[in-house]
């Protein structure tokens, strides 16, 4: 298939997704929308993604924006570090589809791109490389303080609790654990995979479903997200999984509605 560009993103065929079409969104975004300080990148764990990644940060530099290179991160994680830092982002990633696919999603500093801003990228494309050649720096940090956020809100409310992580190959699979321990929560490792592993967490397969109910023996609840860690999935300790308009309206019950709306809409977690 072609690669299609939307507001949630540029998506395709990983053959189809070349390095100057990479390139040519990538300038033709940093063109048409704001950006602030700089553009910071982050990455899932495709096999793909690395690559990708570097054709959007050597895109970005010729353009002389500086880039914060923050590695394989979660996209609320890449999101959160961006809008903090008052930059644009570029999120590596083909989210819960098949790994032969692959995508980059787009964030000015205010969040994600909406209609308008596709519309201007559509209309900047085709534009020659500028030939600069800003800075780059590496923030190995930003998973952490995204991880850091959850335990200022929630302190160890999980204590005595044990608490299975399915890993898959979510990229946010090891910050998981660290959320879970940090609140308190004895947490179990299942399903790590090297190889990359599509993850609809609103259409999880019978398999999976069975893998839960399994995994569940001992254990107060199941967690996990699609592949780069922006769709939460949740079970209960019987490893029913609870749907999202169900586990929507026990957020907006605990946190209340107007924090779930505005956590949301700046899709940080």
């Amino acid at each position: 298939m072609s690669p299609k560009f939307g507001t949630s993103g540029l998506r395709g065929l990983v053959v189809d997704l070349t390095p100057d079409l990479v390139a040519d969104y990538t300038r033709a975004f940093l063109a048409a929308c704001p950006v602030g300080t700089g553009l910071y990148v982050g990455r899932d764990l495709r096999a793909s993604s690395r690559d990708l990644a570097e054709v959007v940060i050597a895109a970005a530099r010729a353009e002389g924006v500086g880039v914060t290179d923050c590695g394989a991160v979660p996209t609320p994680a890449l999101a959160m570090a961006s809008m903090t830092g008052g930059a644009a982002a570029v999120m590596v990633t083909g989210s819960h589809i098949p790994a032969d696919r692959n995508g980059l999603k787009f964030y000015v500093p205010g969040g994600e791109i909406d209609k308008a801003d596709e519309a201007a990228i559509l209309a900047a494309l085709g534009r020659k490389a500028a030939g600069l050649d800003a800075t780059r720096r590496f923030d190995g940090g930003v998973g952490g303080d995204w991880a850091a956020r959850y335990l200022r809100a929630f302190g160890r409310v999980l204590d005595g609790m044990r608490v299975g992580v399915w890993a898959h190959s979510a990229v946010s699979r090891d910050l998981l654990v660290t959320c879970l321990a940090a609140m308190g929560a004895d947490a179990a490792v299942f399903g790590a995979s090297d190889t990359f592993i599509p993850v609809d967490t609103e259409a999880v397969p019978a398999a999976v479903r069975a893998d839960f109910l399994r995994w569940s023996q001992g254990l107060d609840a199941i967690v996990s997200t699609d592949g780069d860690g922006d769709r939460p999935l949740v079970a209960d300790g019987t490893g029913r999984i609870v749907p999202g308009d169900v586990l929507g309206q026990i957020c907006a019950g605990l946190l209340g509605a107007d924090t779930v709306v505005t956590t949301v809409s700046a899709n940080t977690g």
